[in-house]
């Protein structure tokens, strides 16, 4: 692979593992969570994301674009995406950014050259790198290869995943990952096919199997009302993971930060059937996991 999809390459994050992180976000991903903040990142392609408010209809996007994808209809601007090659003519004219591209295809060199210069915070801040997305695991050739570079020049790795991989994969990443941020969206199969599109039976067999080998996993657990915020469920979680040997969770509780992006992509967004869990329930989440002794509760990220 000589080059990879990258929908954000976020520098002096601090929520993405310890320390000061560059996040490094893969496009591409084969889970579709109902709540997901970052649904530029579903599709492993290039795409346009159109932001109405700064559209001056000028009609120069219409005129650019050579498959002739482009209309405006009613005072918008419409896209047809089966004619778009995703060439972005269109966004070069576009004087309001009411045009932008998602995805950008980086090479293995340009992306080093980004984690490189920011070592000397990584070592001030006992930071480092996260592979993150999207699902990073879904690129091992690319993924391995940074994570090798990664660990050559002695910088902390963590992997940010849903686990929906086959084994192999993570084989193939385990020498040169010190963490893994493990999502955990439901215990119940079918809940979690229901508000992911997946089931997670291989999730859970590749938690037990990261644990049994020794691999450092902080776990982290959406919680969305509406969604996956069933107590006894999120007891399951807790009981089975604590029985795998895991010790450290993340309580991350549900935000729509990112529903202005489904605008800008032309999807929908169900917010009206999501909530944020009270903070009487998070609490009463922690003390589930207390219970089963896990060492290391913290809500947020």
């Amino acid at each position: 692979m000589e080059n990879v999809l990258i929908s954000n390459l976020q520098r002096f994050s601090t929520k993405d593992g310890p320390g000061i992180r560059t996040t490094v976000f893969f496009k591409g991903c084969p889970l579709r969570c109902k709540w997901c903040h970052n649904p530029e990142t579903h599709l492993a392609s290039m795409e346009i994301m159109y932001n109405r408010e700064n559209c001056t209809l000028c009609g120069r996007c219409v005129v650019a674009c050579p498959e002739g994808a482009i209309t405006i209809e009613n005072n918008t601007v419409i896209t047809d995406t089966d004619k778009c090659t995703s060439c972005h003519k269109c966004t070069e004219e576009c004087y309001y950014n009411a045009r932008e591209i998602s995805g950008k295809a980086l090479t293995f060199d340009e992306i080093c050259d980004v984690l490189e210069r920011d070592i000397p915070f990584y070592s001030e801040s006992g930071g480092g790198v996260t592979f993150s997305g999207g699902e990073c695991l879904m690129f091992p050739e690319m993924l391995t290869r940074l994570l090798k570079f990664c660990k050559a020049r002695r910088i902390h790795t963590a992997v940010d995943t849903s686990g929906f991989a086959a084994w192999e994969v993570f084989q193939k990443i385990l020498p040169y990952t010190d963490l893994f941020l493990y999502d955990i969206k439901a215990f119940s199969s079918s809940l979690h096919k229901e508000i992911t599109g997946v089931e997670n039976t291989l999730i859970w067999e590749n938690l037990e199997k990261l644990s049994k080998i020794g691999a450092n996993v902080n776990l982290r657990l959406p919680v969305i009302e509406g969604c996956n915020g069933d107590l006894a469920d999120i007891e399951e979680t807790a009981r089975c993971s604590a029985e795998f040997g895991i010790k450290k969770v993340n309580i991350l509780p549900y935000h729509d930060m990112g529903k202005y992006k489904y605008t800008k992509l032309g999807r929908d967004y169900d917010s009206n059937s999501m909530s944020t869990p009270s903070d009487e329930k998070l609490e009463e989440i922690k003390r589930i996991f207390a219970k089963y002794l896990f060492t290391d509760i913290k809500i947020g990220g």
